[in-house]
């Protein structure tokens, strides 16, 4: 087996890697950099898997792993980009009030505990329960990407409000008890499978139509199509 049994586990590696870069950057003050390497990191985390189970080679140790390159790649950074969202409405506010900022590291901690519980839920072995970690990082790391390209929602989006709200909402969510629609097919037959194609639908219209606007709302479309079919 040899070095082969290494590949995914440095794959792994470098989504941990793009997690720390990002947050370097985003204490430099360049968020839309970090907010990439979110995107970076989350390729790096689908790479690893598809190694893993080409090469044959899964371990626990890979699991374990990949539990922790993802805490710092989609669990502290986004929880940064958060802080400094914060930070910045603060700034422009000329508010006195130094320490709501520091409600975006909610978002560290919740990770963390959705993480943990994936780890031991045998319920999550063919789909999500919560929103998943890179789901949610991806959600918020779309946030810069918007005031880069649509800088006309800067006033929606640098809002305290806005952001402690997702804040709020993400931490419950990453651990509510909400079984998410997976795009895992077993038949490719309506029936059975409306909530997928459904999904799949809203999506590409989200994205033809919003670009990087539209990653917020993919996220709230798959919460609401699970609701809705939760017990279809």
């Amino acid at each position: 087996m040899g070095i082969k049994k290494h590949i995914p586990n440095a794959i792994t590696c470098g989504n941990l890697i793009s997690g720390c870069i990002g947050i370097s950057f985003c204490f430099e003050g360049d968020l839309v950099l970090g907010a990439t390497m979110i995107l970076i990191g989350a390729t790096f985390d689908f790479f690893d898997g598809f190694a893993a189970r080409m090469l044959k080679v899964s371990s626990p140790m890979g699991k374990e792993l990949d539990s922790l390159a993802d805490m710092v790649t989609f669990g502290v950074l986004p929880a940064v980009i958060l802080y400094q969202l914060l930070l910045q409405v603060e700034l422009l506010s000329d508010s006195q009030t130094t320490y709501l900022p520091y409600i975006a590291y909610l978002i560290a901690a919740f990770s963390a505990i959705r993480l943990a519980n994936f780890n031991i839920d045998e319920r999550q072995s063919d789909g999500f329960i919560g929103v998943p970690t890179p789901a949610n990082a991806l959600l918020i790391g779309s946030l810069p990407l918007i005031l880069k390209f649509y800088p006309e929602f800067s006033p929606y989006i640098l809002n305290k409000y806005l952001l402690i709200g997702i804040a709020l909402v993400m931490s419950y969510l990453m651990n509510a008890e909400i079984p998410l629609v997976s795009l895992k097919f077993k038949n490719f037959g309506w029936k059975g499978n409306e909530a997928r194609y459904i999904l799949i639908g809203v999506t590409a219209l989200l994205l033809i139509f919003l670009q990087v606007a539209a990653l917020p709302l993919i996220v709230v479309t798959q919460v609401l199509v699970s609701v809705l079919f939760r017990n279809k």
